[in-house]
């Protein structure tokens, strides 16, 4: 293929830059990092015929530098996406959920949950508005779909108990 360049063998300074340049468009956990630099030495392997096991020292040395520098902070991260998916409407379900895929540990999702800004109620409020469930539905048609509007809620993490808060409160409570 024109223009398709052949994968330079990994060194520490291109997986740095790599890293670098990855770190500058995306927050990152120090897992996931790891398993970007990883497809990236993978894709190179492929090509040259090496094992991916012999740079894992590499890619280890990296990641030790970029949280050195303070480039990744599972705890920052996970911080950041707590407060952008509470924003958005997100349960605590499916914020340890997006967490965890991410890499962050149980012991850093649990105390940044817990210290976190905005309350399940209020996620549940904010997911309701953007997707006009409930009390943000059309008032003629809020009846005939609260049983759908309920079931939205729980598939989105919410427990039952709030999703009928929200589901079943005024437009001004909400």
């Amino acid at each position: 293929m024109p223009g398709k360049t052949n994968p330079k063998l990994p060194t520490i300074e291109r997986l740095t830059r790599s890293a670098v340049h990855y770190l500058e468009r995306y927050s990152s956990s120090q897992n996931n990092l790891r398993k970007v630099l990883e497809r990236r030495v993978l894709k190179a392997c492929r090509h040259h015929g090496l094992d991916p096991a012999e740079f894992s020292e590499m890619i280890d040395k990296v990641l030790k530098r970029c949280v050195d520098s303070g480039l990744v902070n599972d705890r920052s991260y996970a911080e950041t996406k707590t407060a952008s998916l509470r924003r958005r409407g997100g349960s605590r379900r499916k914020i340890e959920a997006q967490l965890t895929q991410k890499g962050v540990d149980r012991d850093t999702i649990r105390s940044v949950l817990d210290d976190g800004a905005g309350t399940e109620e209020e996620a549940a409020a904010a997911y309701a508005r953007r997707r006009r469930l409930g009390p943000f539905r059309n008032a003629a048609d809020r009846a005939a779909r609260r049983e759908k509007d309920l079931a939205a809620m729980c598939r989105a993490g919410f427990s039952f108990d709030i999703a009928l808060r929200v589901i079943d409160a005024a437009k001004d409570d909400a």
